[in-house]
């Protein structure tokens, strides 16, 4: 982290959003307890980890926004045990809640990433997006990097305790699959799409 600077953590968030087997959970409170060796600004940290979040983000939102809702149904219509119909209440949930899920979902491993497809395939204005995903990831950045900052050689306890959270919310996900799955094929018709 020395070596890399804010700059380079900055880079690591990024990073994180396109590959999330990068932890953010250990990038950034190493970033603050490198600061609190006084080998890194703080501040620096903390605004270069948030724009960082940000270009990820980005990244990810015209990712979504180039696959589109005709090639996100052409994908669906392929997948087992996926309907159309399934894509068109996402859209509309996303609809009613789009602008609190980009915001808090910025806070909540796995969707912090995937979150941010939806937002493109339904292009939410960009200005919003921004807007949310900056405020969003600053939230988050700031209680790890300023964790890492108190805690100073024992930084590490952080990325202990978000390791349960993480698990919870994997355990959660993968729950609700499970649950998708066996309502599906256990449902007279499961999986079988209408007739166009």
């Amino acid at each position: 982290m020395e070596t890399l600077g804010a700059p380079g953590a900055g880079a690591a968030i990024a990073l994180e959003n396109l590959f999330p087997p990068l932890p953010s959970e250990v990038i950034l409170p190493l970033a603050g307890f490198t600061a609190s060796r006084g080998d890194m600004s703080l501040w620096a940290a903390l605004v270069w980890t948030t724009i960082g979040s940000v270009v990820g983000a980005l990244a990810l939102y015209w990712v979504g926004a180039l696959l589109g809702r005709e090639r996100l149904i052409a994908i669906a219509e392929k997948l087992p045990l996926v309907k159309v119909a399934d894509i068109e209440k996402t859209e509309a949930w996303f609809a009613k809640h789009g602008t609190k899920a980009i915001f808090f979902g910025r806070m909540i491993p796995i969707f912090r990433s995937l979150i941010s497809i939806p937002a493109g395939v339904e292009r939410m204005p960009v200005g919003i997006f921004l807007l949310l995903t900056t405020l969003g990831s600053a939230i988050w950045n700031t209680i790890f990097v300023l964790a890492g900052y108190r805690l100073g050689e024992d930084w590490e306890r952080v990325t202990d305790l978000v390791s349960v959270y993480s698990k919870v919310v994997l355990v959660v996900v993968l729950l609700g699959m499970a649950a998708f799955i066996t309502f599906r094929v256990a449902k007279p018709g499961g999986g079988k799409r209408r007739a166009s």
